[in-house]
C-alpha cells in the first residue's frame, strides 16, 4: 500500500509540473513576445503616458502573479487530476483579456470582449463545482483506468485548447502590432527595426505609413525606398496632425522637420511656414516630393523638384524621383521637365511591353507587380 501510494504521489507531482512548466512558458512568450508592444501602447493611453511599460518586467511579474492565482486555486479547489489543467483557466482568462487591446485605444477607450470574463468564470465555477463532486473517485486509484501518462496527455489537450482561446480571444490586428513594434524601437532609436517590422506584410494603415515614412526619412532614402512598402492615406496623413501616435511623441516627427506647429493646418501650409521663417530642416524636400507622388500630384512634383534637386540627365536622383519623371514625360504631350535615363527608360519600355501581353487585368496586375512591385509606377497605377 505504501508503494502504490508513492507512485501515485509521484504521478501528481509530475502532472503539476508538466502543466506548471507548460504554462509558465507560454505566459512568458506570448506576452513578452507577442503581446508586449500592443500592452505597451495600452499602458501608455490608460495612464496618459505617465508610465512607461517595461516589457521583460511586465512580462515576468504578471506571469508570476498569474502562476500564483492557479496555485491558490488549486490548494483550496480540488479536482479530479484527469481535469487538473482546468485550475488554469483564471489565470489564462486574464491573459486574454489583457491581451485583448483595440488598435484605437489611444482614442476610445474599449473594454473589448471583457463581457465574456463573467459569463466563462460562471460556467468555470459551476464545472469545478462538479467536478469537486466527484474528486472521490478519482482518489481510489484501483478504479482509474487511465494511466499516469495518459493523464497528462490529456491534461496537455487542455491547456493546448486554453492557449487557443487566448490567441483567438486576443488582439490579433497585425497592422496594429507592426505599428505598436514600429513605434517602440523609433522611440528606442532603432530606426533599422522600425522598418524591419511587417515588411513582408501587405497590409498597412495611415499610422504605419505616417511611422515608415519618418524611419526612412531620418534614413535619408525616403526618396529611394517609399514604395518598396505599402502606402495608405494621403500626403495628409505623412504628419501627426491627421493621424495619432501612440508611443512616439509626435515632438520627435516635428522636429525633424524643424519646429512644432502652433495649431493644426493642412501640410502644405506647414511646409510653407516652416520655409518661410527658415525653420525647415532638408527632410522637408523628401516629405514634401513624396506627398506629391503618394497623391499622384505629377505636377506638383515636377514644380517642386528643381527647387530641392538639380534636375539633370548626368545627375542621379533617388529612385522614384526617377520614376516619376519618366513617367510625368509619357503622360504629358508637352512635359515641363524632360529627363532622360538609360535604365529608367529601358524599364518603362519593358513595363509598357509586358502590360500588352496581358490584356486582362487581373492577370496583368499580378505579372506587373511580379517585375515592378517596389517601384512608383506600380504604386501610380495598380496600388
Amino acid at each position: 500500500m505504501m508503494y502504490y501510494n508513492s507512485q501515485k504521489k509521484s504521478g501528481t507531482i509530475t502532472l503539476r509540473v508538466v502543466c506548471a512548466v507548460c504554462f509558465l512558458v507560454f505566459s512568458f512568450l506570448w506576452l513578452y513576445f507577442f503581446e508586449a508592444d500592443a500592452i505597451a501602447v495600452a499602458q501608455h493611453a490608460l495612464s496618459h503616458g505617465m508610465t512607461t511599460y517595461f516589457p521583460l518586467v511586465g512580462a515576468i511579474i504578471m506571469t508570476s502573479v498569474l502562476y500564483g492565482l492557479q496555485c491558490i486555486i488549486s490548494t483550496f479547489v480540488k479536482i479530479p487530476r484527469n481535469v487538473y489543467a482546468l485550475t488554469y483557466v483564471p489565470s489564462m482568462l486574464i491573459i486574454a483579456f489583457v491581451s485583448d487591446i483595440d488598435s484605437d485605444i489611444d482614442a476610445t477607450l474599449s473594454l473589448g470582449k471583457w463581457w465574456l470574463l463573467p459569463l466563462v468564470l460562471i460556467a468555470w465555477t459551476i464545472f469545478v463545482w462538479f467536478a469537486h463532486q466527484m474528486v472521490r473517485y478519482d482518489r481510489d486509484d484501483r478504479r482509474v483506468s487511465s494511466s499516469a501518462i495518459r493523464r497528462v496527455w490529456v491534461n496537455m489537450l487542455q491547456m493546448a485548447i486554453m492557449m487557443m482561446l487566448v490567441a483567438a480571444v486576443s488582439s490579433t490586428n497585425a497592422v496594429f502590432h507592426f505599428s505598436a513594434h514600429a513605434e517602440v524601437a523609433l522611440k528606442n532609436g532603432d530606426v533599422d527595426e522600425a522598418l524591419r517590422v511587417g515588411e513582408e506584410s501587405h497590409e498597412t494603415d495611415e499610422r504605419l505609413t505616417m511611422l515608415r515614412v519618418f524611419a526612412l526619412s531620418k534614413k535619408g532614402v525616403l526618396g529611394e525606398k517609399l514604395f518598396n512598402y505599402p502606402v495608405a492615406g494621403t500626403s495628409e496623413n505623412l504628419l501627426p496632425m491627421r493621424t495619432s501616435l501612440q508611443l512616439l511623441s509626435a515632438d520627435s516627427i516635428w522636429k525633424h522637420l524643424g519646429a512644432i506647429p502652433s495649431h493644426d493646418c493642412e501640410a502644405a501650409v506647414y511646409f510653407k511656414c516652416l520655409e518661410r521663417d527658415s525653420l525647415a530642416t532638408p527632410a522637408v524636400a523628401d516629405y514634401r516630393l513624396c506627398g506629391c507622388l503618394i497623391d499622384r500630384r505629377l505636377d506638383d512634383f515636377v514644380a517642386l523638384l528643381p527647387k530641392y534637386y538639380e534636375v539633370s540627365d548626368s545627375v542621379s536622383l533617388p529612385r522614384h524621383y526617377q520614376e516619376a519623371l519618366v513617367l510625368y514625360r509619357h503622360l504629358h504631350t508637352h512635359p515641363a521637365i524632360v529627363y532622360h535615363n538609360a535604365v529608367v527608360d529601358e524599364d518603362w519600355k519593358n513595363l509598357k511591353q509586358l502590360e500588352k501581353e496581358y490584356p486582362l487585368l487581373s492577370e496583368r496586375k499580378y505579372r506587373v507587380y511580379d517585375h515592378y512591385y517596389g517601384s512608383y509606377w506600380y504604386y501610380y497605377f495598380y496600388q
